[in-house]
Order: structure tokens, then sequence, then C-alpha cells
């Protein structure tokens, strides 16, 4: 809960691709594992489409502790996938996640107010992304005041599987806990937030487009991209 400077989350950053470089084929594998598990839980008719955001918290967990592995310098195993089930917190956990879920849904739903409902359709399925004639004008800013939003939901969940995993917290204390302890440090994660969209948006976008021109080839771009898919995980 203690205040620290605003480099520090530029120092995080440095960390993610540190943490990286040591284990980057058993991170990928990890990554790859929890994204093949989400797109088989996307199947599954009717609950299909929430079950990957309600588990986020649950699956988060395994990130973490594939972090802990590593800086103990032990190999990063697929079972850390299934940390969070072997855990007694994994109630705490799955209730985070139904939060979590009506949070995401809360944000989106506020976002009528700017574009009449579209991005809420486009999200729920009620519109198709590829469709002619959507009123797109307002889109960007509807997507900018979800964000928004959601920003105190984010700093309530930011800490709160870790201390509900780790440090044996309720739901509720947990959620305490991380709000405040984001929001005393705050500095330090607008600059951690600013870092990754430099990082995790403008170079992707930048070389995805300049392979593009060269090779014309999506997949080399997808190839490049996959590291940094995995660090921002981490």
């Amino acid at each position: 809960m203690e205040k620290i400077p605003a480099n520090t989350g530029i120092d995080w950053i440095r960390q993610g691709f540190a943490i990286f470089r040591k284990q980057p084929a058993e991170l990928a594998m990890l990554f790859l594992l929890y994204m093949l598990l989400m797109f088989v839980l996307s199947l599954i008719p009717v609950v299909g489409q929430l079950l990957p955001l309600l588990l986020v918290p649950t699956f988060s967990v395994a990130f973490m502790q594939a972090c802990v592995e590593i800086e103990a310098d032990r190999k990063v195993r697929p079972d850390l996938l299934l940390t969070a089930f072997r855990s007694p917190a994994l109630g705490t956990l799955l209730r985070l996640g139904v939060l979590y879920l009506l949070a995401a849904i809360l944000a989106v739903a506020a976002s009528t107010i700017v574009d009449d409902g579209v991005f809420w359709k486009l999200m729920s399925g009620q519109l198709r992304a590829d469709e002619q004639n959507i009123p797109v004008a307002n889109l960007p800013l509807a997507m900018m005041f979800s964000a928004l939003i959601y920003v105190p939901f984010a700093m309530a969940f930011w800490h709160a599987a870790p201390l509900a995993i780790w440090q044996r917290m309720g739901l509720f204390k947990a959620i305490f806990y991380s709000f405040f302890a984001v929001r005393r440090c705050g500095k330090a994660f607008l600059a951690y937030a600013l870092g990754w969209i430099v990082v995790g948006i403008a170079v992707p976008a930048i070389i995805s487009a300049l392979w593009g021109l060269i090779l014309g080839k999506a997949i080399v771009a997808i190839m490049l991209l996959m590291p940094l898919s995995v660090i921002l995980t981490i």
C-alpha cells in the first residue's frame, strides 16, 4: 500500500521482458494452451461466450505463478495452468470472475449514451462487424468511454486474484486492498499503462504494416507479434 514513483511502472515493463527472456518457449506454450482452452470453452452452447471472461481471474493466477517459478529458477510446466483449481481460493476467484463479467457488461452498456448502442450491439452479437451501413462515427468515442467507465473496476480487480490466492483474503477484502493499492500508486500504473500502449499497440502496428508491405504475408506479422502477446499476458 506504500506509494512508489512513476518510473516504477516502466521498470515493471522491463521486468516483464526480462522474465520472458528466461523461458520464452515455456511461457509461449502456457499462453497457447490457455488460448486453446478458451477456444474450446467458447464452443459450449449458451454459456460458452461468457466462460472465458468469467475465468479470467482464475487463469490469471497461472501466469503469475509462472513468473514466480521463473524468478526461482524453476521450469514452467503446463500444469501451472490449473494452479487456481488446486487452491482453496477457487471459490473466491470464481466469484471475482462473476464481478469481472458484470463490470465488463456495465462498461459496455454505458457506451449506449455515446453511440446509441452500436458498440453494445457489436459486443453482444446483435450486429456483425462485417455488416454494411453500421454507424461507426461515434464508435471510437464509445469504446474510450467504456474504457473510462471500466477504470475503477480494473483498479479493484488488478491485485484481487493474487491477494485471494496468496494472502487468503476474502473477495471484498481483496477488492478493497487492490483498489486502494492501485490508487496510491496511480502515477506508476499510469506510466505502466502508457508504456504498454506504446509497446503493445503502436510497435506491433508498425511492425505489422512494415512486414505487410515488404513481404505481403500476414503470418510473418503474427509470428513477430506472438512474443509481445505473451509478455502482455504475464
